[in-house]
């Protein structure tokens, strides 16, 4: 019989290491470490500081859409493989892995709701399936929101969230920044507005192309938005950015933006915005 048999202690550290894991978060912003729940509690910001971490496309619909009245479109459409494309992964491969992981299949939600009593197209990009890249399927999932806006003449709003395009799709992918900008120019045509709102990171093709194209454009707080990361035009033009370069206080600055609106105040800042351009 082992009369000194070890035993792990029940204050074992490793215990201690895991017991606050997932109960609490530490915040990038203030670093002030706080209950996890009350960062869901306050749509993913810091009660602290203020800090905006991203909030995902469900969620964004839940807080702007009124309760019972969202009809998602579209959301069978899969992405295909023309080019027969492979980098670590055979892309198929790696959609498959995405669908599994995020529960979506692509990186685009639309659909129909209202928002104060008012019929609205409301897209969102899902920054959780591949960073939220433009590939052909969210490319078409714009154009069709774009489509319906016009035949229903209702307003569209559109939250991006997202890389740029799909490398993946190469000038498949490309091509949607035409595709979409041309489907907007319907909405325009029949009169109906474009509300852009532009979330942390907003870059690539997608702030290339209709990002940026609202008749009003609204950010959250500190939004990187821009066509490449400053790393790369640092590294590029070999000189120092300013301080605050891309971001949304600075775009604003610029006349690039229109709004900055706090997460919490964001439903109805769209919401008055609507009331001015339509009523």
């Amino acid at each position: 019989m082992a009369l000194f048999a070890k035993k792990k202690p029940v204050g074992d550290a490793s215990q201690k290491k895991s017991l606050g894991r997932g109960v609490f978060r530490r915040c990038d912003g203030c670093a002030e470490t706080l209950k996890a729940e009350d960062f869901t509690a306050n749509l993913e910001v810091c009660p602290n500081c203020g800090h905006h971490y991203r909030l995902s496309a469900e969620a964004w619909v839940q807080y702007l859409i009124d309760p019972g009245s969202w009809t998602e479109h579209d959301e069978g459409l899969r992405s295909l493989d023309p080019l027969h494309f492979v980098d670590s992964s055979p892309y198929p491969e790696r959609l498959a892995s995405s669908i599994k992981k995020s529960g979506v299949n692509d990186a685009f939600m639309a659909g129909s709701g209202t928002m104060g009593g008012r019929p609205v197209q409301l897209g969102c990009f899902v920054f959780r399936f591949m960073g939220g890249s433009m590939g052909s399927v969210v490319g078409e999932k714009i154009t069709r929101m774009m489509e319906r806006g016009a035949e229903r003449k209702q307003p569209v709003i559109l939250l991006s969230a997202s890389g740029g395009a799909r490398m993946q799709e190469g000038a498949l992918s490309l091509m949607q920044m035409a595709k979409t900008v041309a489907a907007l120019g319907l909405l325009r045509e029949a009169g109906m507005p474009f509300i852009s709102v532009l979330l942390n990171p907003t870059t690539g093709g997608v702030a290339a192309s209709f990002a940026l194209l609202g008749d009003v454009n609204i950010a959250e707080p500190r939004a990187l938005i821009g066509f490449t990361g400053p790393r790369v035009i640092e590294n590029t033009i070999r000189q120092t950015l300013p301080d605050g370069f891309q971001r949304s206080e600075f775009l604003m600055d610029h006349g690039m933006l229109d709004v900055i609106a706090e997460r919490h105040d964001m439903r109805a800042t769209i919401a008055r915005t609507l009331d001015h351009l339509l009523d």
